[in-house]
């Protein structure tokens, strides 16, 4: 059974298979901490589990608007081009929720509010919050993590 271990403390993620880990990376969670509601742009925390895994096939840097691929790779240019673009790069792992009212359904869904483990421009810092609520990675680590986890993965996110 695989398991994500999500540190926001530590800025860390684990991932365990029958209780022993096999990574660990550097991340980064929300700019504004950690909290389940709805608009409040922060790391949910508790009990979830992978929904949805997005862009297998995706080259490196690939950006994903609206969990769709634009055709676009990221470049220091294109930043430039959209700079107030929240960049979501490469792959995503969308998580949902596993506690009723706590981080599922009503104003405190994790799924609704699109919380995903995704990668990130080379440039954002990793080890420090910095994101609008999900979970960041550089883009070579969150493939490797893609490729080890499945539809169903365990995810819990702790301060």
């Amino acid at each position: 059974m695989q398991t994500i271990l999500i540190s926001a403390s530590k800025q860390s993620l684990l991932l365990r298979e029958n209780n022993q880990q096999i990574a660990e990376y550097s991340i980064s969670t929300s700019k504004y901490g950690l909290g389940e509601a709805n608009g409040s742009y922060q790391t949910p925390r508790g009990r979830h589990t992978v929904r949805a895994m997005i862009g297998e096939e995706l080259p490196l840097n690939a950006v994903l608007v609206g969990r769709r691929y634009t055709g676009e790779i990221y470049t220091a240019d294109l930043s430039e081009q959209f700079p107030k673009r929240d960049w979501v790069l490469t792959r995503i792992i969308w998580l949902s929720g596993c506690e009723k009212g706590i981080n599922r359904l009503g104003q405190r869904d994790s799924m609704r509010r699109y919380i995903y483990i995704h990668g990130t421009p080379d440039s954002e810092p990793m080890g420090v919050p910095a994101s609008h609520g999900c979970i960041r990675m550089r883009n070579v680590e969150v493939i490797d993590l893609y490729n080890r986890i499945s539809h169903g993965c365990a995810v819990i996110i702790s301060d």
